[in-house]
């Protein structure tokens, strides 16, 4: 902004004359109360500080007019604006807030140029009125008050213009002039965050939506908002639909409006995944809108009809029942049925000399294969897709490391994976072979644009494998499977492990089970509960449970064992003695390898309180242990840590060099060995 133009616009009658007049100390626009008196662009030059610039006086805006006299004035100042380099947006305070300032602001945002709120007619800066603070619902940031009669707070306006030059940080030794443009750009990045957190906070909704929104919205956030403010419930955003509709009500949206309709419909379906279903029948959609919205069946069926007509919403027909799915459930569903049922009626030549081979593999395993075993190992010599399933100690682990033996023997290029870190990390101990996250074999990416997930490797880019072994199957919910699929390429093999009476997936949809009972895909139970596998009562235990029977709680010298406490901290202090001295003494069972599991994560034996006792006695301070405190929480090298949410932009590496990449998921634990304070990282 060498020689910078400011362009001072409103509507008519606030004052804009005066207020040009005052800042160039001459009386060059002609101050009147009739709107229209200034028809065209007046200039002129104002020093302030060294810099000199050109201040252009407009016309006042009038957004909506029959008046053609408005209508040029308007057009001139637009003609102002678009060869601004800043705007100052002048309002009236004792007029307040009008429907046309809130459209001006609107136009001021799509021009995405620097504006600053300047408020008018305050006479006494110091002690700003209660009314003043209304100008912040402009979304422009902080409003600059100026009495255009009497001159207080133009000198600060004009500093605040000078603020705008980015060339001024070329001023500062080594910052060249596309480095300054550059922090300009992020300086405005964040100016409109901070303006979109004030305009939700005066709404009282949560400040972390800002970040997100201006993501996807840029500086037309707050239009986005005030277009429809139900989008704040997409998936994306997550926000408490109470809060969105009572804020939706705030800006005049009406009970039966369309959009309010149409979003708690949405809001129902999405909040059901959580639950874990695909879809809701539509009697049972209806009657669940219907008390959230406190509306009638027939506004909601005209909901619903239009959701579908816009494919916000498919419809199926399944079981006698009227299904409702949000368009990318429906989509996983039918792709996962097409896939998986092409794949299991894929029938491949048996390999010759299977017989020879099998006991090669005996061999090289040095085991002797149960009947069952040899079925499901015979069984993947011959099917492109094979689910082997069956409780704990049944050998599914042994069947799966011959499988894979058998795949080398067949020169098939076999990809191991499992939908959790730690299933990942089990399966690569118990198979000397890598195995990876599901998310991270995929390569999980965040998508700026949709807010939505997304993988790198699909049809386009499937992956090389020949064959994919999934531990852990129970856990993998649709969406997922869907995508693994989408990355498998034609005719890869598929073995799906897992037992459907374990963890059921935390996202929507049963898939495991679900092909089990189907009976349309070949499946090898495994029943017999092996001799090494009887001695462990954790596994008698588990298999007890599963046939209606109550487990062993009395034993004491056994891997299960049962030890009642009444009081929550006699409870907390043996969940301490356990992991620190007990279970390590007395099985040889390192701390590091204990995990500790609680229903909830409040309350004196929630995570939150377990995880500080068991810090307290198993990594307390010590001198020259460094650590960094947050919140009521102290992260300190040594501790063992977890991810506990998906982080698709955090870049890692692994200590040995054998490895690197982009992305941190749920699930994925380690311990911190290495605190910078100076860069505010952590190693893990």
């Amino acid at each position: 902004m060498a020689k910078g133009i400011v362009a001072v616009v409103g509507r008519p009658n606030v004052g804009k004359s005066t207020f040009f007049n005052k800042l160039t100390g001459e009386r060059i626009s002609i101050v009147d109360d009739t709107p229209g008196v200034t028809r065209d662009r007046i200039s002129a030059d104002v020093e302030w500080n060294g810099r000199v610039l050109t201040l252009v006086d407009t016309g006042g805006i009038e957004p909506e007019t029959n008046s053609a006299l408005l209508r040029q004035m308007r057009a001139q100042a637009e003609m102002a604006i678009a060869a601004a380099d800043v705007i100052l947006f002048l309002t009236d305070l004792r007029t307040g807030v009008t429907d046309a300032d809130r459209e001006i602001a609107t136009m001021l945002r799509k021009s995405k140029k620097p504006v600053l709120p300047v408020v008018n007619k305050v006479d006494a800066p110091g002690d700003l009125p209660a009314d003043f603070y209304e100008f912040y619902s402009l979304g422009l940031g902080d409003p600059l008050p100026v009495s255009s009669i009497h001159g207080t707070g133009c000198g600060d306006v004009l500093d605040a213009v000078l603020e705008q030059d980015p060339m001024r940080l070329t001023e500062i030794p080594g910052i060249t002039e596309k480095k300054a443009q550059e922090m300009a750009e992020s300086f405005q990045r964040q100016s409109g965050i901070r303006r979109l957190i004030e305009f939700l906070t005066m709404y009282h909704l949560p400040a972390q939506l800002a970040v997100r929104l201006y993501r996807a919205y840029g500086e037309l956030a707050q239009e986005a908002l005030q277009d429809d403010p139900y989008l704040l419930t997409a998936p994306y955003y997550s926000a408490d639909f109470s809060q969105v509709d009572a804020f939706a009500i705030a800006l005049g949206v009406s009970a039966d409006d369309e959009r309010r309709v149409e979003a708690g419909i949405l809001f129902e379906l999405s909040y059901n995944l959580g639950a874990g279903h695909t879809f809701i029948p539509q009697d049972k959609l209806r009657a669940a809108t219907c008390a959230l919205l406190d509306l009638d069946g027939e506004m909601i069926d005209a909901g619903m009809l239009r959701l579908q007509e816009q494919g916000r919403m498919e419809l199926s027909q399944i079981a006698g029942l009227t299904a409702c799915y949000l368009p990318e459930l429906y989509e996983a569903e039918t792709y996962v049925c097409r896939r998986i049922l092409s794949m299991a009626e894929a029938e491949l030549p048996e390999p010759k000399r299977l017989d020879a081979l099998l006991e090669t593999i005996e061999d090289r395993q040095e085991i002797d294969y149960a009947p069952e075993q040899l079925v499901a190992i015979r069984a993947a010599a011959a099917q492109q897709l094979l689910i082997v399933t069956g409780g704990p100690g049944t050998g599914k682990t042994t069947v799966m490391a011959g499988i894979l033996q058998l795949f080398d023997e067949l020169k098939l290029k076999t990809q191991l994976a499992a939908p959790t870190g730690r299933a990942a990390k089990r399966l690569s101990e118990v198979t000397g072979r890598e195995a990876s996250t599901i998310h991270r074999l995929l390569e999980a990416q965040f998508d700026e644009q949709t807010g939505a997930m997304a993988f790198y490797h699909d049809e386009d880019a499937p992956l090389s494998c020949d064959a994919m072994i999934v531990d852990e199957t129970s856990m993998v919910d649709l969406p997922l499977m869907a995508s693994l699929l989408k990355a498998l390429k034609p005719g890869c093999r598929l073995l799906l492990v897992g037992d459907p009476d374990q963890l059921p997936p935390v996202g929507p949809g049963n898939v495991f089970s679900d092909l089990i009972r189907s009976g349309m895909v070949q499946t090898v139970r495994l029943t017999q509960i092996f001799r090494q596998a009887q001695k462990s009562l954790i596994v008698m235990n588990a298999h007890a449970v599963n046939q209606g029977e109550l487990p062993v709680l009395t034993a004491t010298d056994r891997d299960f064992f049962f030890l009642r406490r009444r009081d929550p901290a006699a409870a907390v202090r043996t969940i301490q003695e356990l992991c620190q001295t007990r279970l390590p003494k007395n099985m040889g069972i390192a701390p590091a390898d204990i995990q500790v599991l609680s229903p909830s994560r409040k309350h004196e034996t929630g995570t939150k309180a377990l995880n500080l006792a068991l810090q307290a006695v198993l990594n307390p301070p010590a001198d020259g242990k460094k650590e960094k405190k947050h919140g009521d929480f102290s992260f300190r090298i040594g501790d063992r840590v977890m991810q506990i949410r998906n982080n698709y932009d955090i870049m890692w590496k692994r200590a040995d060099g054998l490895g690197a990449g982009t992305g941190i998921f749920n699930g994925d634990i380690g311990c911190i060995t290495q605190i910078d304070f100076q860069q505010e990282t952590m190693t893990v």
